[in-house]
């Protein structure tokens, strides 16, 4: 797939980018052989690469999914600056 002149100017004009002439032949030579690359890399034999997440495969850590009324009132507002009966205190923002 090649692109013209007036896809690359489109292209410029969707990002907000002002290009002039030679700018606009210089890239559409860059954005023709990233194209042409990705084209190469369509005729890649990937049917036995199993799909991957990551470079190096690792387990994903898993926990169990159970209720609890959390019992950490306490020491989430230990480190508050202001807290009282188990809640944060906080300036008043509206009168």
């Amino acid at each position: 797939m090649a692109l013209d002149k007036a896809t690359v100017a489109h292209v410029a004009k969707l990002a907000r980018i002002k290009l002039d002439d030679a700018e606009i032949e210089k890239y559409q030579g860059d954005l023709n052989a990233i194209l042409d690359w990705m084209e190469q890399l369509n005729e890649v034999d990937t049917d036995s690469v199993e799909p991957m997440t990551a470079v190096v495969p690792r387990a994903t850590a898993e926990r169990h999914d159970v209720v609890t009324d959390g019992g950490r009132q306490d020491a989430v507002t230990e480190n508050a600056p202001d807290a009282a009966h188990g809640y944060f205190v906080v300036p008043k923002v509206v009168e």
